[in-house]
């Protein structure tokens, strides 16, 4: 593994450019945080690295595109995994409205998919989506994700991702609507699910 380059940073890991046996790659490590105890900072960062690299094969498994997993040292909390080359997909949905309905039917499929796996991203937003150049729809960033999702869960992440349409998309509410139509075509248990989505933004109106 040769030097890193930072790339981005979230509220829990670092992002950056590095490569892996001559592959360009990412390296996602969660650094120590030095006000939580020793223990329990060296136990949480293991576990969060251990439950993320889970979901992703899970995913994969899924039938769901994902980063390659390269190398994982749950000691240091950290993942290196495959650059993905693409387009991100925000910026297709904001600068290309003729690709929209093709984008947002993958987003739908996509997120079936996951659901009917009992797989719930926890995060889900444009931003964390790239369309690759053959095509596919990868999905990234399964840090807050979880496995045996329930309805609840499912209707959360349909929520997040609404809202991630509506504050970041001027075309939100019909490319969102493009997305649940694919949604609700492949999903198990969609209707109930849907129910569910309304029942989750009455209770996000009174709190």
């Amino acid at each position: 593994m040769e030097s890193e380059q930072r790339i981005g940073m979230g509220a829990e890991a670092v992002i950056e450019s590095t490569e892996y046996l001559g592959h360009r790659a990412v390296l996602k490590r969660r650094p120590r945080k030095d006000y939580r105890h020793p223990e329990l900072d060296a136990r949480l960062r293991s576990g969060r690295t251990r439950n993320e690299v889970r979901i992703i094969r899970e995913a994969r498994c899924a039938g769901v595109r994902t980063p390659v997993v390269y190398d994982v040292d749950v000691a240091e909390g950290s993942i290196t995994m495959e650059y993905v080359e693409g387009e991100r997909v925000r910026e297709i949905i904001e600068s290309e409205p003729g690709r929209i309905p093709d984008i947002c039917r993958m987003i739908g499929e996509t997120m079936a998919k996951m659901h009917n796996a009992g797989i719930c991203h926890g995060d889900l937003t444009t931003s964390n989506m790239i369309l690759t150049a053959s095509g596919e729809l990868c999905i990234l960033d399964f840090s807050m994700g979880s496995t045996r999702c329930d309805v609840e869960g499912k209707g959360v992440d349909i929520h997040l991702l609404e809202r991630a349409f509506t504050s970041s998309h001027s075309r939100a509410t019909e490319a969102f609507g493009m997305v649940m139509d694919a949604y609700m075509r492949n999903a198990d248990g969609a209707k109930e699910i849907a129910r569910r989505v309304e029942d989750i933004k009455g209770r996000a109106r009174y709190t």
